[in-house]
C-alpha cells in the first residue's frame, strides 16, 4: 500500500472533491429544476387550464344529470309507470359520478396542491366524466327509440297533460303563501321567494302553451311534437321548484318564528355558563374570554330587537354568537360541559345551516362549478350533521354547512354581477 503524502493527497484528493462539488452541483440544479417545473408559472397555467376544462364538464354532467330526472318523468308513465331501465342505470351512474367529481374537485382545487398532482387528477376525473355523458347519451337514445316504436305522439301528448293537471293541482295558489309570508315577516327574510308566485305561474302557463303545441303537432304524421313535449317538461320542472322555494321559505320562516324563543333561553345559558368558566380560568385568558361574553351579549340584544319581524336572522345571528363563543371557550371547558353546550346550540345551528342552504339552492342555478361544489358539500355537510351521533361532530359539521352555503350562494351572486 503506498505511503499517504501531502503530494499524493493533492494529486488525486483534489480532483475527487472538485468531481464531487460539482456532482453535487448538478443534484442540486436537477432538483431546482423539477421543483420549478412542478411549481413554475407555466406548471400552473397547464393546471388552471386542465382545472378550468374539467369545471366546465362537470358543469356539463350536473346538467346532465338534472335533465336525465325530466326524461324519466317524461317517460316513466309510458313505461307501464316505472322508469326505464336505461334511464335508471344512466341517473346511477351520472349522480355518483357528478358526486364524487365534486368532492374530488374540491380536494384538487386546495390551497397548496402541486400543479402536477392538480393536471393527473384533472385527465383521470375527465375521462370518468366523459363515460358518464356518453352513458347518458346512449341512455337517450335508446329511450327516444324505444318511445318512437312504442307509443304514439297522441299517448305522449296525454302523460304530458296528466303531469301538467297533477303539478297544477299540487301547487295551488302560490300567491296565498306569498302573502302569507308578507304578513309575517319582512320581505328581507323571503327576498330569494319573493318573486316564486310569478315563476310559478308564468312557467305553468309557458307549459301549457308547449303542450298546446304538441298537441298541434300529434294530429299530423310529418311533424314531431318532442321539442315541444320536452319544452312543457322543463318548463313544469321550474314551476314546481318555484313553488317549492316557495314552500321551503314559508316553512324556514314559520319555524323561525316559532323557535327564536328558545333559541335565546339557549343563548342566554351559554353566556352564564360562560361567565362561569371565566371566574375559574386562567387570568391570562379571562380578560379575552370577558370581552367574547361581552360581544356575545351585545349581539343576543341586537338579534332579539329584529326578532319579531326577522326571525331568520334572529337566530342565524344567535347561532354565530354562539360559535364565537366557542371559539373563546375553546380549552376552557371540560367534555362534559362541550357536549352540554353542543346539545344546546345544535337545534340552533341546524335551523341556521337549513336556512342558509335553502337560499343557496335558490340562487345557485346557472352557476359555476366552485358555486356547484360548495353547494355540494354543504348539503353533505348537513347530511352527516343530521346524521351524527355526537353532538360535537354534528354541531361541527352543521356549521360546516352553513359556511358553505353561504360561500356558495357569495359565489353565485358574484358571477350574476359579472355577467
Amino acid at each position: 500500500m503506498p505511503e499517504i503524502t501531502t503530494e499524493l493527497v493533492a494529486e488525486w484528493g483534489v480532483p475527487a472533491l472538485i468531481a464531487l462539488g460539482s456532482l453535487a452541483v448538478i443534484v442540486v440544479a436537477l432538483v431546482l429544476g423539477v421543483r420549478f417545473a412542478r411549481r413554475g408559472k407555466r406548471a400552473r397555467i397547464r393546471a388552471e387550464r386542465a382545472l378550468a376544462d374539467l369545471g366546465a364538464l362537470v358543469v356539463r354532467l350536473d346538467d346532465a344529470t338534472e335533465e336525465l330526472e325530466l326524461e324519466i318523468g317524461m317517460s316513466s308513465a309510458l313505461y307501464d309507470g316505472r322508469p326505464p331501465a336505461s334511464l335508471r342505470r344512466a341517473r346511477l351512474t351520472a349522480q355518483h359520478t357528478r358526486d364524487d367529481a365534486f368532492a374530488a374537485y374540491s380536494a384538487v382545487t386546495a390551497e397548496g396542491t402541486l400543479p402536477a398532482h392538480q393536471v393527473a387528477e384533472s385527465k383521470r376525473l375527465t375521462i370518468a366524466v366523459q363515460k358518464a355523458l356518453d352513458v347518458i347519451a346512449n341512455a337517450h337514445a335508446e329511450n327516444e327509440a324505444w318511445l318512437a316504436e312504442n307509443t304514439t305522439a297522441a299517448e305522449q301528448v296525454e302523460v304530458a297533460r296528466q303531469r301538467l293537471d297533477e303539478i297544477a293541482e299540487r301547487m295551488g295558489d302560490p300567491s296565498a303563501l306569498r302573502e302569507e309570508l308578507a304578513r309575517i315577516a319582512d320581505e328581507s327574510e323571503w327576498e330569494d321567494a319573493a318573486d316564486a308566485d310569478t315563476a310559478a305561474r308564468d312557467a305553468l302557463d309557458e307549459a301549457c302553451e308547449h303542450l298546446r303545441a304538441a298537441e298541434e303537432k300529434a294530429t299530423d304524421p310529418a311533424l314531431s311534437a318532442r321539442d315541444d313535449l320536452t319544452a312543457c317538461e322543463k318548463a313544469l320542472a321550474r314551476a314546481e321548484n318555484a313553488s317549492q322555494l316557495l314552500e321551503e321559505t314559508h316553512r324556514l320562516v314559520q319555524h323561525a318564528t316559532l323557535a327564536v324563543g328558545d333559541e335565546q333561553l339557549g343563548a342566554a345559558a351559554a353566556i352564564r355558563a360562560a361567565a362561569g368558566t371565566q371566574l375559574a380560568t386562567d387570568p391570562a385568558h379571562a380578560p379575552k374570554l370577558a370581552e367574547a361574553i361581552r360581544v356575545s351579549s351585545a349581539a343576543l340584544d341586537s338579534a332579539m330587537q329584529i326578532a319579531e319581524r326577522r326571525p331568520v336572522a334572529a337566530n342565524e345571528r344567535i347561532a354565530r354568537l354562539r360559535d364565537q363563543l366557542d371559539i373563546a371557550l375553546a380549552g376552557a371547558r371540560t367534555q362534559q360541559q362541550q357536549l352540554r353546550g353542543a346539545r344546546s346550540a345544535l337545534p340552533g345551528s341546524l335551523a341556521a345551516a337549513r336556512s342558509a342552504l335553502a337560499r343557496s339552492e335558490a340562487v345557485v342555478t346557472g352557476a359555476e362549478i366552485d358555486a356547484r361544489v360548495r353547494l355540494d358539500s354543504a348539503r353533505r355537510e348537513l347530511a352527516f350533521a343530521r346524521q351524527a351521533q355526537d353532538p360535537i361532530e354534528a354541531l361541527d359539521a352543521s356549521r360546516r354547512a352553513r359556511r358553505d352555503a353561504e360561500e356558495a350562494t357569495t359565489l353565485a351572486k358574484d358571477r350574476k354581477r359579472r355577467r
